[in-house]
């Protein structure tokens, strides 16, 4: 799936001088299936703003932003519920998991929209990133930078052809962090999906085919 970007730029930021100075605002662009995106920038430059735009959580944006035959501006309610089971997945810096459910229920609740991914495998890269024996634990008891593995165990289990990280490994140390990359880098391999991350700083936890300044 081709993502094409025609002259976006968020509502909020279009009538800021440093607006032009970006690579991503008032641009063109066009990404493909398997490459994998950095888009990077302080905080308050819209990284957030984007993922949530190419998710279809904010439309408050002039531009168009269109999944291959998706026009995010109009698709319908059922089309882009359709869009995010099978083709995106997103961890989002505020993680959105559901803190009343368990660990396990966190990841069901993807998983079993399509039982692409089977319980070991689940259970495995619980295993990974460290989160096996806090299965049954409720997510409202775990600290951020577990709820933030949860989050991203979650995002995998479900098919998807574009993987949206906002900056993912924040809450994260060295050690966790590496083993949450691997796990994405394999599973990534696997589908041949695309990945687009947003962090503050240069980084090289992916070999990144086009970075993007904002």
């Amino acid at each position: 799936m081709r993502l094409s970007l025609d002259s976006i730029v968020p509502s909020a930021l279009k009538d800021r001088p440093d607006v032009s100075n970006s690579y991503l605002w008032q641009r063109d662009l066009v990404f493909n299936q398997g490459e994998v995106i950095l888009v990077q920038g302080p905080s308050g430059t819209g990284k957030s703003v984007f993922l949530r735009m190419l998710f279809g959580i904010d439309k408050e944006y002039e531009g168009d932003i269109h999944w291959s035959a998706f026009k995010m501006r109009d698709v319908s309610s059922s089309q882009l519920s359709l869009l995010r089971a099978s083709s995106l997945s997103a961890v989002f810096q505020d993680l959105k998991l559901f803190s009343e459910l368990t660990v396990w229920e966190n990841i069901e609740v993807n998983r079993r929209m399509t039982n692409t991914v089977s319980e070991y495998d689940a259970e495995k890269w619980l295993d990974r990133v460290g989160l096996k024996k806090a299965q049954d634990v409720v997510v409202n008891n775990l600290s951020l930078g577990e709820q933030q593995r949860v989050a991203i165990v979650r995002a995998l289990v479900q098919p998807f052809e574009w993987l949206l990280l906002d900056e993912p490994f924040c809450y994260l140390d060295e050690f966790n962090r590496s083993k949450a990359v691997a796990l994405i880098k394999e599973v990534v391999q696997l589908t041949r999906a695309g990945i687009i991350v947003t962090s503050n700083t240069d980084n090289d936890e992916f070999v990144y085919d086009k970075k993007i300044l904002l």
